[in-house]
Order: C-alpha cells, then sequence, then structure tokens
C-alpha cells in the first residue's frame, strides 16, 4: 500500500446515524476498488471525525494529502470551510503538501443517474402520457445561489431531454420552493402523474422526511400518481465520477470554485445567516469589488 498519499474523503454528515453508517459503507467499497490507496474519511458536521481531525488523521506519515469534497453541490462548506481547513492544515503540517479536488457536482454523470431514476420511476407507472406526468428534482438547499443553480441545470437538461410537459426543482430547506408548492402548482397544470426525484447521495433525516412528505400529498391528492426515486451514492456511475475527481487533480489544478477569492474571510459570517441576508452581503461586495 503507498502509504505517503492519502486521500481524504470529506463528507457532509447527516445527523440521522444511518446516513453516516452508509457514506462508511461506502468508503470500505471504494477501498476494494483501490487496494492500493490510503484511503480516510471525515465529516463536515454530525460525525465523530470532523474535518479539522480528518485532516490530521491523514496527514500522518504522508507526503501528500488530497481532499476529496464528496458533495453534490458547492456551497459554503465546498467553497470556503474547506480551502480554508487546508490552509490551517499547511501551518500545522509544514511537512505535508495538501491538495483539493473538484466537489462531485451536478455534470454529465449525475445527470445519467437521474435520467435512468426518472425512467425507472415512469416505467413502474405503467409508461404514462409525458405531458400529464410531471418531474420534480428535490434537493437539500443552500443560501449560495450558484449552489442551487447547479440542481437548476439538471432540471433544464431533463425537460431538454424528454417530452415531460413540466420539470421543475424544489428544495427541502433554506431556500424556495419547497415541494408542497410545486406539486400543488402542477396539479392546477393537469398533471394527473409526478415523479419526486430527491438529489441526494445516502439516507438521512432529510430523506425520512420527504417520504413522509410523499404520504401526505397522496392524501392530499389521491387523483394524482405519486413516484418517488431515492437516493443513489451507491451507484457504479458515483464511484466513476470520484475516479475522475482524483484524476483530474493535476490538469485541473486544485482550485475551487471560490478557493483564494477575498470574499472568503465572511465565509464564517454569511454561512450562519438567512439566506436572504447571504444574498444581500455578497451583492453588496460585488458593488464595491
Amino acid at each position: 500500500m503507498k502509504t505517503d498519499i492519502t486521500y481524504l474523503l470529506v463528507c457532509h454528515g447527516s445527523r440521522g446515524p444511518d446516513g453516516n453508517r452508509e457514506t462508511y459503507d461506502f468508503v470500505a467499497r471504494w477501498r476494494a476498488f483501490h487496494p492500493d490507496w490510503r484511503i480516510e474519511v471525515c465529516f463536515i458536521e454530525h460525525a465523530d471525525v470532523l474535518l479539522e481531525e480528518g485532516l490530521n488523521r491523514a496527514a500522518e506519515g504522508a507526503r501528500l494529502v488530497l481532499a476529496i469534497p464528496f458533495i453534490l453541490n458547492a456551497a459554503g462548506h465546498v467553497k470556503m470551510e474547506m480551502p480554508a481547513a487546508l490552509e490551517r492544515a499547511r501551518e500545522r503540517h509544514s511537512q505535508v503538501e495538501f491538495r483539493i479536488t473538484r466537489h462531485l457536482g451536478m455534470g454529465r454523470e449525475i445527470f445519467a443517474l437521474l435520467q435512468d431514476q426518472l425512467a425507472r420511476q415512469v416505467k413502474a407507472m405503467a409508461m404514462p402520457d409525458p405531458r400529464t406526468t410531471g418531474a420534480i428534482l428535490l434537493g437539500r438547499g443552500s443560501s449560495d445561489a450558484g449552489a442551487n443553480g447547479e440542481l437548476a441545470k439538471m432540471a433544464r437538461w431533463i425537460y431538454e431531454e424528454h417530452d415531460h410537459e413540466l420539470v421543475d426543482l424544489a428544495f427541502t430547506g433554506v431556500t424556495w420552493p419547497r415541494l408542497e408548492t410545486v406539486v400543488q402548482r402542477q396539479v392546477r397544470l393537469g398533471m394527473m402523474q409526478i415523479v419526486i426525484l430527491p438529489v441526494y447521495l445516502f439516507t438521512g433525516v432529510l430523506i425520512e422526511r420527504i417520504k413522509e412528505q410523499v404520504v401526505r400529498l397522496r392524501q392530499q391528492y389521491p387523483q394524482v400518481v405519486f413516484a418517488q426515486g431515492s437516493h443513489f451514492g451507491f451507484d457504479a456511475g458515483v464511484f466513476k465520477l470520484l475516479d475522475m475527481r482524483v484524476a483530474e487533480l493535476d490538469s485541473a489544478g486544485g482550485m475551487l470554485e471560490c478557493d483564494g477569492c477575498k470574499y472568503r474571510e465572511m465565509a464564517e459570517a454569511e454561512h450562519l445567516l438567512d439566506h436572504r441576508h447571504t444574498h444581500t452581503a455578497c451583492a453588496q461586495g460585488r458593488a464595491h469589488a
């Protein structure tokens, strides 16, 4: 095993134990694909091993630590907290080189997963007319407009590639619209079937909340057929995408969006603010740039 390089998977973390347990299961499978790699894992929140400790562990006996944001959308955690944590780790471990890959992102690989989920759910409903079958991409939600925009891009791509009359996005928190509002809109516009696609890697509190919401929606709209996709972290495409992020590090230069940005010093305060206040602060910062 090449122990002079540590591949550190940085995950979000879940308030529900099952979510973190699934993450550890994923890491075990990824290790099996790369038995010669030293692979470690840590979390940004809601876990025992958090980012600072994870970086310290990864640095032990290592020449190089490659931090990999195992996160779909790049918001404050990825753009600001992680680069800042790496800077502190460099000060603590001056003999170790720390580099960071791009986050998973919303590209063609995740698009393919969502298309597959949509196709399977539509098939389970006996292939209804797409003109009366709406699709809703349901994400976590962020105070970062760019992170929400990544999900919006997926919704647009699905609309372009399929014949569904309506393809919308909704969020489980932080920003709007929420699932119930979007479902209400689609029903008013004549959708007789609605496919809900959670854009999540692993289970957790929010996934359980989505299941409860769908139960209530079925009761509220008995005339509508609802289908619900599942989280997709164990899909083969995710393992492939993770390998791609490691492989492209050299050509990408290891820079994240906002890595080195002068607004990163505002990260901690912005991350704690309501999303409306965050947008105002960012707009003021750009106006004075």
